[in-house]
């Protein structure tokens, strides 16, 4: 069976991705790979796959056009599903103090990252709000793909809790990494990262997507204001760097797996294309330099618990920070 390809006269990448693209001299390829990797509709095998997810990684924009992320659980598998090839239907929604609570809206971008981390599997999802009622939220799907498995930790879900609750468990907000929050970054192996590449055309809006690496590939900068973390080789289509080179706000979740801790970070970024910091990292083709805005720690927040089954193979060859 045909698999549905790019049905829009301009190609799936935006300038930024394309100026991307070009540096690394891959621009012609992907103009053709694009069209028919990137579809405005969902195959089968990705409706199937968000259906069985027990989580998924959202993003959005706020109102000053900043990103948003996060992660958001269900009642277990089964609540995303997909009614057509052009919709996801999501049967949960963010606590009140979760980043992108208040993104949520009928005509909002998102964009979607269903994985699942005992297989490696993974597909992409951006769309927009259709609807938004009290159990959930609908997405009319602008673009569907496939992600290669490069960086994903193999886990094993353990259980599912009640978020926690109590004054220990309130959310802690800064403007720095506190004590706590460093902790997590330093021995965090993934995280999550949206950005957005603003315009109402197809081929732009809300994106989120996965970085796995060995444990504290996330540096934390003297000041407490500074993340810096390497990018390493992925599938050239440079949907991350793209939208950073359009709109420079990133917004970071990331998990604190044994725990549920969800820690959001936002800030403003800077690619370092090449140059002695990059090279002394080994596996980096960039690093990017977040200047941080803002942090929220959530403690438990996240009611999914999971065991390190398996670091990706792909780890023994990159590097550590000195």
């Amino acid at each position: 069976m045909k698999l549905p390809e790019w049905p829009y006269e301009d190609e799936p990448f935006h300038a930024g991705e394309q100026a991307a693209q070009a540096l690394h001299g891959v621009r012609q390829r992907l103009a053709e790979v694009g069209r028919r990797v990137i579809r405005a509709r969902m195959p089968l095998q990705h409706r199937e796959l968000f259906r069985q997810l027990p989580f998924i990684a959202l993003a959005g924009v706020d109102g000053r056009g900043l990103p948003q992320a996060t992660l958001l659980a269900g009642g277990g598998p089964g609540f995303v599903s997909s009614p057509d090839p052009t919709t996801l239907r999501v049967e949960a929604l963010p606590a009140p103090e979760d980043p992108i609570a208040p993104v949520l809206a009928v005509g909002a971008p998102v964009g979607l990252l269903g994985i699942e981390l005992p297989t490696r599997r993974r597909n992409r999802a951006n769309g927009v709000v259709t609807a938004l009622d009290a159990k959930g939220f609908t997405v009319r799907i602008r673009q569907s793909f496939g992600n290669c498995p490069k960086y994903i930790q193999a886990r094993e879900l353990l259980t599912r809790t009640a978020q926690a609750v109590g004054t220990d468990a309130a959310p802690r907000r800064s403007d720095r990494l506190d004590a706590p929050s460093r902790a997590l970054v330093r021995q965090a192996d993934t995280f999550f990262i949206a950005t957005h590449a603003a315009g109402d055309r197809a081929n732009g809006g809300s994106d989120i997507s996965h970085r796995g690496g060995r444990p504290g590939f996330i540096h934390v900068g003297d000041d407490d204001r500074t993340l810096v973390w390497p990018e390493f080789a992925g599938n050239l289509y440079f949907n991350t760097l793209g939208n950073l080179l359009l709109q420079p706000h990133a917004a970071l979740v990331v998990p604190g797996f044994e725990r549920g801790d969800l820690l959001h970070v936002s800030g403003r970024c800077e690619i370092e294309w090449a140059g002695r910091d990059v090279e002394a990292f080994a596996g980096a083709q960039h690093l990017v330099r977040m200047r941080v805005d803002q942090v929220l720690l959530r403690p438990a927040a996240w009611p999914l618990r999971w065991r390190l089954v398996e670091p990706s193979p792909l780890l023994r060859e990159t590097g550590r920070w000195e």
